[in-house]
């Protein structure tokens, strides 16, 4: 099954689009947003493809020294011959691109949006409900090299992407941890923490060295009822 998506990068037909918002993290690090990079009624579509055509699986993880399940289900694509990715001791099965045609076209849309990136990768995420969650991270594996462009996808129910610098020793030892995050993020205009609202067929890409010198997460929501489902494109070289 293939599903023939039209990207809406450009909605006003001018070359450029107007809803694209940057935001410059200082220090070569970047995040693009595009609230639609795709029609409503082109993402429902692909929705409830990914929902019932993808093989999702809910792994169990080794953090720490300790093993918990992966709080979301997940799945991996990748272009043959690339190096095998394994993260919290757990390495995924990679499909193929062949196997689910419909991620090719999306993949298309988002190539079409980002001219000159080159993703050969995706990890495919998907949350349940507001329980399912991704706590603070980077995606610096040395896999995706020094400087990775992450283009992440969203579909269904909208969640809270943040992201916050990360603290120096003599920060992190001052800070308290004990007010949430999100009332930190309203109460202050703080430039080293952001909050980004993920809609249905939306686009969000880090760039340059934001995995370097930021975290990012999607945190427990109890009023997020609805399935959301993730699309994380990513460039790996083809080196072993």
């Amino acid at each position: 099954m293939s599903l023939r998506f039209k990207a809406i990068s450009d909605p006003d037909g001018s070359g450029s689009n107007s809803k694209e918002q940057k935001t410059d993290l200082g220090n070569g690090s970047e995040v693009v947003y595009v609230p639609r990079l795709l029609t409503s009624d082109e993402s429902w579509k692909f929705f409830d493809y990914l929902n019932k055509e993808i093989p999702w699986t809910r792994p169990t993880l080794r953090v720490f020294g300790r093993s918990h399940v992966q709080p979301r289900d997940t799945c991996y694509v990748a272009s043959k011959g690339l190096p095998e990715l394994i993260y919290s001791g757990y390495q995924p099965h990679a499909y193929s691109w062949d196997d689910f045609p419909s991620l090719k076209d999306i993949l298309d849309a988002v190539h079409k949006a980002l001219p000159g990136s080159t993703f050969n990768s995706l990890i495919l995420n998907r949350y349940k409900g507001g329980n399912d969650y991704v706590g603070w991270h980077t995606d610096d594996e040395k896999l995706y090299g020094p400087t990775p462009e992450i283009a992440s996808v969203s579909f269904g129910c909208e969640r809270e992407f943040l992201m916050k610098k990360k603290p120096s020793k003599s920060s992190q030892e001052r800070r308290s941890d004990d007010e949430p995050v999100s009332k930190r993020l309203k109460k202050s205009s703080n430039p080293d923490h952001h909050s980004f609202t993920l809609k249905h067929g939306s686009l969000l890409v880090m760039r340059g060295y934001t995995q370097r010198d930021w975290l990012h997460s999607v945190p427990k929501r109890a009023k997020a009822q609805a399935t959301r489902i993730n699309l994380t494109f990513r460039y790996v070289p083809n080196v072993p």
